[in-house]
């Protein structure tokens, strides 16, 4: 699985993400905590209700932001 820098730091924004540390400025995961947060994600077919929900990285209240131009 790769998920890039950018798309954890929205669901660090969004509250939607794996536990993560803070140290310094400096923000880290432990393999674990992510291994569990995409284990939440894991289906053996489209009808298996699965043990959770990855929710994408945005706003989970259906806010949209303005488009900046």
């Amino acid at each position: 699985m790769s998920v890039s820098a950018r798309t954890l730091e929205k669901h660090r924004c969004y509250g939607t993400g794996p536990v993560y540390r803070k140290l310094g400025g400096r923000i880290v995961y432990s393999v674990a905590d992510l291994d569990a947060w995409a284990e939440q994600g894991l289906r053996r077919s489209t009808s298996d209700p699965g043990k959770g929900v990855v929710h994408p990285a945005k706003r989970l209240d259906g806010y949209t932001p303005p488009v900046r131009r």
